[in-house]
């Protein structure tokens, strides 16, 4: 059987951006398309979805935590190709998922669970750590290491490895280790040793709590535990089998004057 495919397009939007030279036109599309397209051929999944962010619209983790990933600054030329980038996926006959209140990785979430309740197996392209929550015997994580051309594939095993915790257990392991990138502080003097320790004794976060561990923050760890688990509720469109529209997608990114990616997709199609 073959697996969904999903897609963090932020995460892979921002890597394209900043891997492609300033000098090349919409050099956000152009690394995007590329990176979805190597996707495509090497793991030939039965469908793609991409999730994305909708910058300027406030979560219920914005308003929980008014600090939660505060102050990041994106350059103009980004947030333009960022709004582009729906319109190609969708050209390319890919599903695509984006609404106010919700994030990337809620979509991945949300994917990851209806592929796994209709007995599928599920890829997260993301360079987003807090998807190893989602790694199981049937999902697996796509870890970009270098561009999209070198992937550390991240399954239960791995994400063990790395933080000795269980894929269950990354909320709370984020909650207690903190989350810079995100603005999570954290538990007060526990790193990643001490967060790892402290769920392996208890199990969970409210575990501990209920133990009397982190008694004077316990309110805050409930919070970050809550904002650091995905949403799996997001909505999603219908995630049918399909192939690639790239004669689709081409006509498209020559009417955005890419003629070369243009000549590229057209003959794939």
């Amino acid at each position: 059987m073959k697996p969904l495919l999903v897609v963090d397009g932020d995460s892979f939007a921002h890597r394209a951006y900043h891997a492609m030279p300033k000098t090349v036109r919409l050099g956000c599309v152009v690394g995007f398309t590329n990176m979805l397209l190597r996707l495509w051929q090497a793991e030939e999944p039965r469908a793609v979805l991409v999730g994305w962010d909708s910058l300027g619209h406030p979560t219920y983790r914005n308003e929980a935590f008014e600090a939660y990933q505060s102050g990041r600054v994106f350059d103009k030329p980004l947030l333009e190709q960022l709004d582009m980038l729906p319109q190609l996926v969708e050209a390319a006959g890919f599903a695509y998922a984006k609404a106010p209140g919700y994030e990337a990785d809620d979509f991945l979430a949300a994917a990851v669970a209806f592929e796994e309740d209709r007995g599928g197996t599920a890829l997260v392209a993301t360079s987003d750590r807090d998807a190893f929550q989602l790694a199981s015997d049937r999902t697996t994580i796509l870890q970009p290491v270098r561009g999209v051309s070198e992937l550390a594939r991240i399954g239960p095993a791995e994400v063990r490895e790395r933080y000795s915790v269980d894929p269950e257990q990354v909320p709370d392991f984020i909650a207690l280790r903190g989350d810079p990138s995100d603005k999570l502080p954290g538990a007060a003097g526990v790193g990643p040793k001490k967060a790892a320790d402290v769920l392996r004794e208890y199990g969970s976060l409210e575990a501990a709590l209920a133990a009397g561990r982190f008694s004077a923050e316990a309110e805050d760890l409930r919070l970050y535990r809550r904002i650091a688990a995905l949403d799996a509720s997001a909505p999603l469109p219908p995630l049918a089998d399909h192939n690639p529209a790239w004669a689709e997608a081409s006509s498209l990114v020559r009417d955005w004057g890419l003629n070369q990616l243009a000549d590229r997709l057209a003959k794939l199609s």
